[in-house]
């Protein structure tokens, strides 16, 4: 099975400097120097695509723009790279969220995938005028999904839940094909909610033995439902062709810290009631000191950053050694970012992508369409010149 890649889209700017954001904290001022127009996000897009990412995750949150009319406008300006949406289950009905996902579904060419977020963090819900706790706000994603499978599958739903009731829904249109669902979180009903609803599980990038183990939680937990779940992992990325250039850039984006940032953002995300961003907290404690926390495992972006906050640094050839290794874990599918997002997606596809696919890791997913660009890309008169026989 070929591993599966998917880059990110910076929905809220991006810089040659860390851009913070996530889990209820504002976008911090270290570095928004390109604006996420949609232009800059297709080019990042179209880059993407053709170094073989299968999709582009975007997230979700008010410190970003909105992932679903950004990425159905970015869908127009590329052929065949999907979209891994981030969406909030508390903000929209149930069948209306259906009816989006199969509109997109059909309009795209097939190019949806899902990422549920339940949100973490209350005082954000609130914002958005969502009142429910944290555990309640798992068992209604839970009621969610239950309904907007039914109706994926051209069932009539009727289901009196605790927090949603539908009645006699159904859709005119289902998806074809139906957006596989991704989920994370790392909380004792988040897995649950994995375990019954979602095809791909998505864990931060901690190290590999924290993996290992909630790998095997949820495995056991989807096991007990008679389903099975693929893994999926988040992480940024700093790779070049040494692994002292790698963390000569580490060290370059650390110095762009500067200490009131770090401090207002970890006293924020301190309050989160995200048992994952907790997990990603106690990797730094929000100190700068030993931050390799696993060989070429760095938490240096969670200082000011909230979510995934860990990348992988090194030299090509160990950045795929780790990668690699999570693999052997049960990883099979990674979800990818670096600053500025444009030029890190070339480094890893032009530098790490190659090693894997020599080691029978990966292949590249539009290796067709990848190869018809590479020719179409050459002017013509030197393609006609090229099919000229020289005779010496």
């Amino acid at each position: 099975m070929s591993l599966t890649f998917h880059w990110f889209l910076p929905t809220n700017g991006d810089s040659r400097h860390v851009v913070g954001g996530g889990h209820g904290t504002p976008a911090t001022v270290s570095g928004r120097d390109r604006p996420p127009t949609v232009a800059y996000l297709s080019q990042i897009a179209r880059a993407a695509e053709d170094l073989g990412f299968v999709g582009a995750l975007t997230p979700t949150g008010a410190w970003c723009e909105d992932a679903w009319l950004t990425t159905a406008m970015v869908s127009r300006h590329t052929e065949r790279l999907k979209f891994l949406v981030a969406f909030r289950p508390g903000f929209v009905s149930p069948t209306l969220a259906a009816q989006m996902a199969s509109t997109f579904q059909r309009q795209s060419g097939g190019r949806l995938l899902l990422n549920v977020v339940t949100g973490g963090e209350s005082h954000e819900q609130r914002a958005y005028g969502d009142f429910l706790d944290k555990d309640d706000r798992y068992r209604r994603t839970g009621e969610f999904l239950q309904i907007v499978r039914g109706l994926w599958e051209s069932r009539t739903v009727d289901l009196v839940g605790e927090h949603l009731q539908v009645e006699d829904a159904k859709l005119a249109r289902v998806p074809d094909p139906v957006p596989e669902v991704y989920f994370g979180g790392s909380s004792p009903i988040a897995g649950q909610i994995a375990a019954r609803h979602v095809d791909v599980y998505l864990t931060w990038g901690e190290p590999p033995a924290d993996v290992a183990r909630k790998i095997a939680w949820i495995r056991g937990l989807a096991e007990k439902e008679g389903r099975s779940v693929r893994f999926g992992i988040r992480l940024h990325v700093i790779t070049r062709d040494t692994a002292e250039q790698a963390w000569a850039e580490a060290r370059r984006l650390l110095a762009g810290f500067d200490t009131e940032t770090v401090r207002a953002v970890q006293a924020g995300l301190a309050r989160s009631e995200s048992e994952g961003q907790q997990r990603m907290l106690a990797l730094h404690g929000g100190s700068s000191d030993d931050l390799e926390i696993y060989p070429n495992l760095w938490a240096g972006i969670g200082l000011v950053r909230g979510g995934a906050g860990t990348a992988l640094v090194g030299s090509h050839d160990e950045v795929a050694e780790r990668i690699a290794e999570y693999h052997r874990l049960g990883i099979d599918e990674f979800v990818l970012s670096g600053y500025p997002h444009l030029e890190e997606a070339y480094w890893f596809g032009e530098g790490v992508l190659p090693r894997l696919e020599a080691q029978g890791l990966w292949t590249h997913p539009f290796h067709d369409t990848a190869a018809a660009r590479t020719v179409a890309q050459v002017p013509f008169v030197e393609r006609e010149s090229a099919k000229v026989t020289r005779i010496p």
